[in-house]
This record gives C-alpha cells, structure tokens and sequence, in this order.
C-alpha cells in the first residue's frame, strides 16, 4: 500500500523527503527535541500516523458523565503499616507479647482463613513473628466525622473530614512486587500487564496539548519501571522532576536553537516517522519514540513553567511544608503535581520512598522508620488537600493514598513488623467521593480483612468509574481481561 493511500491528507508525512537521506538518528538527536523513551505519541495519532495494530483509542470520550477529571496517586513504598495510621487496634496493647495462640484470636491463622499457607511461626533465627506487637503510637478521634487516625499524622488528620477511609483492601504477592499489583492489578507471576495510569491515559484524551497526560514523579523500582505494556510504550508515564531547569531527561537541546529551526527539525521528523513506518511497521517502540518530538517541542516551554514555583507566594510553599527540610522534597513534588493538573495533566504518580524494597519496609525499627516517613508526608498531603480544596479544585480531582500491603500484627525481628497482604487500608478523597467515611473493616488485630473485603482493582473501578470510563469498553481486541482486571467500584463510598 502506497503513503497516499496509508495516511491521510492532513498527515504531516504526506509531503516527501529524499528517502536517501543518511543519519538521521544521530541528526534527530543531535537536535534536542524529543526525550528518550518517551511513550507520548497523541499527537500523531490524532493525524493518522502511528497506527499500532488494529486498534486505537477510543478517542478521549467518557463513557459516561464523570465526576473527576483528574487523578493524584501517593504512594508509599514499602508497606505502610495500617495499625498504625489509620486503623487502630488496641487489641494489641491489651495482648502485646502473647503469642497469637494464647490470645483469643488463634483462628487467624487457620490456612482456610489465610487463603495461602503462610503461617507466622518463630523463623530460622528465633524470631517470634507470631508474637503480637503493641502499637508505636496513640491515635486520636478527629473533625465531626470522628475518623481515628494515628498521631504521626497530625495533619493529615486535620483533613479527616475530607476522607474516604478504607480499611478492608487485601492483596497476593507478599513481597515488594506488591507494587506493581496496586498499580496493574496482577500479581508479577503472571506477567507484564497495563497500570491504571496507562488505562486513564488510554481511555481519556488530552486536557492540555502541550503537557503529557499521565506523569511519574519519584523513583520507581525495576519491576514497577513501566506502565503501557500491551497498550504501547506511548501509554508509559513521562518522568518527571521538580526542577525548572532540569525537568525531563534530555528536555534541553545540546546547543542553542531557535523556535523556527526547532519547527523545521518538527517538520523533518514527521517526515521521517512516515519513512520508519514504512521500513518498520510493527515497530511500536520506534513510533512512539518519533511521535515523542512533536510534543517534546512544546514541553521544552510548557514543563519548566508548571514546576516553576517563583509565583506561588510564601504563604502556599509553607502550607505544603517547603520551608521545612523534612518535608521540603515531598512538598515540592506535590505544589508540583497541583500546579500539573491545574494545567489539564490528567494522571500524576507520585512515588515516596522508592528503591529496593521501599523506604516504608519496617522489619526493624517500625517506630523510627515511619515516625520518620509520617514526618516526611503528612504536612505536604496536607497541604494539597487544603490547595485544592480551596481553589476549587478537589471535587474534580481523586486524592489517592496507598501502599502496596500492610504490616503484621505481630513483631519481627523484635521491633519491627512483616509484610502482611490479608488486610491493609487506604483513602481517598475528592473527585466525587464521600468526605468523612469510614468503609470495610479488619478483625481486632489488624490481621484479615472480614468486612466488605475489596482488592486492589476495587480501587482502580471505583476511580474509572469517577472518571466516566467503563473498562469493559477499554478491551483490547485479542487481550481479554479477567473478571478480577476490572474490578468493582466501591459503591458506598460513592456520593
């Protein structure tokens, strides 16, 4: 098939160069305009040039009337621990040092109940595992709602009243790929599958041509590094950096070059993407890749502004904690992600703690390490709920924060605690969602969830649906989803 008859009259490809032109990959990246491994292919997607497959998106519409536009992930790598931050158990005061066989929750550890055979039994080493640990911190009642939340949270618990807490979740993977399964909502054994970003990035068009869509903040570890997958690499979250002059990898030319010479190279590159598609077809990697330079070229002045604080006044920095040095980074990540999605981004990851395991991963020392993480986060998350709210934006913008499981009931390593996937919280707020409730509910020790049990695409339903997306008219022709991708939403805490 000829390009006439491949491409449309509008596509930008659709005047000729010398296909003998030599050089081109070092030419194109000796002019600065594109930004390796880029996933950000709209734009020429909307003129009819990358094709991947025999599919597309489904072209930026709802589904249906949504209530958010917008979606602000926090999360905590590691394993927050939900006994100790928004879901108390003083049970484990009462009974601390006990081994669960002596206390009246024996049947916990019933395999039936467990679903898999992972008993807390003292280790190798003599770790008592299956001793319950007391609690690290108070908790107290807060706003009319009367929400509990754990000391080490004072600010965030200021903001109660604006959430939805659920304290039900469960997961299956026991270790760190945990990660990637909040994210995809498959356990890493069975392979590499989209993330919930990718989905909204998919489903739902631009809000701002000359900002990507879905945007990855903070480090991300190896095997929770991508997001498309089977969607295509221009599904991948764009990586991003709180810094005006550093803001994207290779966001800046290697020389200086004039708007006009940068239209010309724009115009080149298109030209050259039709010449890849047809040396390349199936090649989505290579397409994404070019279709990248496009929007590249309007990032290079867009992105620097949006994460340029200099006009926020003093008063803002310090409501999102700039002016402290422990919560200076995460702060600035924040003031960051609002002023993102106050310019249309629709999806913003926001990574605390990652690397290795997580900085949140307390087998040791559970009172240092997330006294210390609290302290990083909670003025800042604080700060955004606050932001948003008073800009009027929190009704059309999801708050999520999450973890990848919870902590167990009993100690390890003496002070310390496991990884525990049979029950954990999370909440979120905005976008729709009640303010001020409390949903699903853990036994007295923090160990099963036993009421309104929900999984980790629960959550990733009940955001679509706030979004107007229904994700069975997402299916992709060849890839059908398991009834478990889709999840259901969490209906009650809908308002």
């Amino acid at each position: 098939m000829n390009h006439a008859n491949r491409c449309s009259s509008r596509c930008p490809c659709s005047s000729r160069v010398d296909p003998s032109v030599h050089g081109r990959r070092t030419f194109l990246a000796d002019m600065g305009l594109g930004f390796t491994g880029l996933a950000l292919g709209a734009m020429l997607h909307r003129d009819g040039c990358a094709k991947q497959g025999d599919w597309s998106p489904p072209g930026g519409k709802p589904h249906f009337a949504p209530k958010a536009k917008s979606v602000i992930w926090l999360f905590m790598n590691g394993g927050v621990s939900h006994m100790e931050s928004f879901d108390p158990k003083p049970m484990l005061n009462r009974y601390g040092g006990k081994t669960i066989a002596e206390t009246p929750f024996a049947d916990v550890q019933d395999p039936e109940k467990l679903a898999i055979e992972r008993l807390l039994v003292p280790d190798a080493n003599g770790n008592q595992r299956n001793q319950l640990y007391p609690l690290q911190i108070g908790f107290q009642k807060h706003g009319q709602s009367g929400i509990e939340v754990s000391d080490w949270f004072p600010h965030i618990a200021r903001h109660v009243d604006k959430l939805a807490v659920v304290r039900s979740m469960f997961t299956t993977d026991s270790n760190h790929g945990a990660q990637t399964q909040f994210h995809s909502g498959r356990h890493l054994n069975d392979g590499n599958f989209p993330t919930l970003g990718a989905w909204v990035d998919y489903g739902l068009g631009t809000l701002n041509e000359n900002l990507p869509q879905f945007i990855s903040i903070g480090n991300r570890e190896y095997w929770n590094k991508k997001d498309g997958y089977y969607l295509g690499p221009k599904h991948d979250a764009v990586a991003l950096r709180i810094d005006p002059q550093n803001p994207l990898d290779y966001g800046q030319p290697q020389r200086p070059f004039a708007p006009e010479a940068q239209a010309v190279g724009i115009d080149l590159a298109r030209q050259l993407h039709d010449l890849r598609q047809v040396e390349y077809p199936a090649d989505p990697e290579m397409a994404a890749r070019i279709a990248s330079y496009e929007l590249a070229f309007h990032m290079q002045g867009s992105v620097p502004e949006a994460v340029d604080f200099s006009q926020e006044t003093a008063e803002t920095k310090a409501l999102y904690g700039l002016d402290q040095p422990h919560c200076r980074e995460f702060g600035e990540q924040l003031l960051g992600a609002r002023r993102l999605v106050e310019r249309g981004v629709r999806f913003i990851q926001i990574q605390h703690g990652g690397g290795g395991a997580g900085a949140w991963d307390a087998h040791d020392g559970l009172q240092e390490n997330h006294s210390g993480n609290a302290l990083a986060v909670d003025q800042p998350i604080a700060g955004l709920l606050a932001d948003l709210e008073r800009r009027g934006m929190l009704d059309e913008t999801i708050v999520l924060f999450a973890s990848e499981f919870g902590r167990t009931p009993g100690s390890q390593n003496t002070n310390g605690r496991d990884h525990h996937i049979f029950g954990f919280s999370v909440w979120m707020a905005g976008g729709g969602l009640k303010r001020g409730v409390v949903h699903g509910a853990t036994d007295e020790i923090g160990f099963h969830a036993v009421e309104n049990r929900h999984y980790v695409t629960d959550i990733h339903a009940t955001i679509l649906k706030q979004l107007g997306l229904d994700s069975r008219q997402l299916e992709i022709p060849g890839r059908k989803r398991l009834e478990v991708d889709h999840g259901k939403p969490i209906d009650p805490i809908i308002a």
